[in-house]
């Protein structure tokens, strides 16, 4: 009856009809995570106890009170960034190894208050700094689909957990692309939501000079838009607040927009991208027009604030507090001490720059619904060549740019802008490798990208791939 790539949806119904108990559910998951997290890395820490004694509390309760929990026994995960009461929480550095943090980050609180079940913390890199998950205190996540690729960074074990069947719903951060990368790399759906729409409560105000927000990762655009909901809203004092969404975000899938006007990049001055990518992409762009919207090509710069945001990022890698630095990942470590040389005035101007090109990048968008773009400008790449041996090189327009962006260039962008932007399949490569299509919305507009991904979904369904891993 359970099926490890099932829905959250219709797991949710058999839970309902009492056809499957939630200690079930919890073994089942808690079982395949250990049959295949040692081939995997998704998992730094598996939280069997609390688990099952989250999955009793539920059978405990009323039908009533079950039916009122969105996520009653559904198992989710959280990454290793995110505070987890009396669960260790290692922020992917040996630094923070035995760390316990005083209390639940709020979106846990909400996800338990849901009727969640914890199966435990995903991988990360070091604070999250690298686009593949490996070379710190975790685990390196494997790709379900080739284990000799990444499964993509920052969020690489919720995205192989969820490619792969080890639970249904996972937390997943996103500074630079961390939410999308790995949910291109993996063929899944990663959220980045808009600034504001998720509180960092009670661990800290912002991350990265705003440019860090929490989303969700799944197997369906349905089932991310069921654990946004859970999880979305600020608390009061928050720095940052997204206006409400009018209805549930879960409405927003049944949805089907009328007429759109959306644009559409396929290229970057940072790298060529890919061609298989390229074909992909202009199918998807295809589907598009054939569901009646218009999609216009159009040719936007999106890196003007690539210098500005290195340094406002650099700059909030450290912040970290290290007491023994030698212990760090070198990849990480190198940022981590550029940033202690940054000034706070130095700071404050990069954050101006960094805003005010953000500021020109939303206005240039903002006469279309929406905008498409590749995720990435490649498929996964192979563990331990991101970043290579000689991580700068020269960009199409001459400039000296860190390896990395030459991937994520699509990504970033948005963190600086606070846009909400999702990443779903768009295929795969002839090798077996997914490509992750993003589309990207006006501000603090979740819903129509949200409705877009799902009729994308329902045209090219892609829920019936499986890695080949058993």
């Amino acid at each position: 009856m359970l099926d490890p790539y099932m829905e959250a949806f219709e797991l949710r119904e058999l839970l309902r009809k009492r056809e499957v108990r939630p200690r079930e559910v919890a073994e089942f998951f808690l079982a395949r995570i250990e049959k295949l997290n040692p081939r995997l890395g998704a998992f730094v820490t598996v939280t069997a106890e609390r688990a099952l004694a989250e999955a009793k509390r539920l059978e405990e309760l009323s039908r009533e009170q079950a039916d009122a929990m969105a996520l009653y026994g559904i198992p989710y995960t959280i990454k290793d960034l995110t505070w987890t009461a009396g669960v260790r929480t290692t922020f992917g550095s040996a630094n923070y190894a035995d760390f316990i943090p005083p209390a639940d980050a709020e979106v846990v609180v909400r996800l338990g208050n849901a009727g969640g079940t914890m199966l435990g913390k995903t991988s990360t890199p070091e604070f999250g700094t690298r686009p593949t998950t490996e070379g710190g205190f975790c685990p390196t996540a494997r790709n379900p689909w080739n284990l000799e690729r990444t499964a993509g960074g920052s969020s690489g074990g919720a995205a192989a957990a969820a490619s792969a069947g080890l639970g249904l719903l996972h937390l997943g951060s996103d500074g630079g692309g961390s939410i999308r990368i790995p949910a291109s790399c993996c063929g899944i759906v990663g959220v980045k939501t808009s600034r504001g729409r998720i509180t960092y409560a009670p661990s800290h105000a912002e991350g990265w000079g705003g440019c860090s927000v929490m989303g969700p990762m799944a197997r369906s655009v349905r089932d991310a838009a069921l654990m946004l909901d859970a999880i979305a809203g600020p608390v009061v004092g928050d720095p940052y607040w997204a206006a409400p969404p009018p209805r549930l975000f879960v409405k927003a899938v049944e949805e089907r927009p009328g007429r759109l006007r959306l644009a559409a990049l396929r290229e970057t001055p940072l790298a060529s991208v890919e061609e298989e990518t390229l074909q992909a992409f202009d199918s998807a762009c295809r589907e598009f027009r054939a569901m009646g919207h218009e999609v216009e090509r159009v040719d936007i710069d999106l890196t003007k604030m690539l210098e500005s945001y290195g340094v406002v990022v650099v700059a909030g890698i450290s912040s970290n507090r290290i007491a023994e630095p030698e212990k760090m990942d070198p990849v990480a470590r190198a940022p981590w001490q550029d940033g202690q040389k940054i000034t706070a005035a130095q700071y404050l101007q990069a954050l101006t720059a960094m805003q005010n090109a953000a500021r020109e990048l939303v206005q240039a968008l903002h006469r279309y619904d929406a905008l498409l773009t590749p995720t990435l400008t490649r498929p996964a790449v192979k563990l331990g060549t991101m970043p290579s041996a000689e991580p700068w090189v020269i960009d199409r327009l001459g400039r000296r740019v860190y390896e990395i962006y030459t991937w994520t260039a699509f990504c970033f962008p948005f963190n600086a802008t606070g846009q909400p932007a999702i990443s779903v399949p768009m295929g795969f490569t002839t090798s077996g490798l997914p490509l992750g299509l993003q589309i990207v919305g006006r501000p603090a507009d979740e819903a129509t990208i949200i409705s877009l991904a799902a009729a994308f979904e329902e045209a090219r369904p892609w829920r019936a791939e499986r890695p080949p891993i058993e």
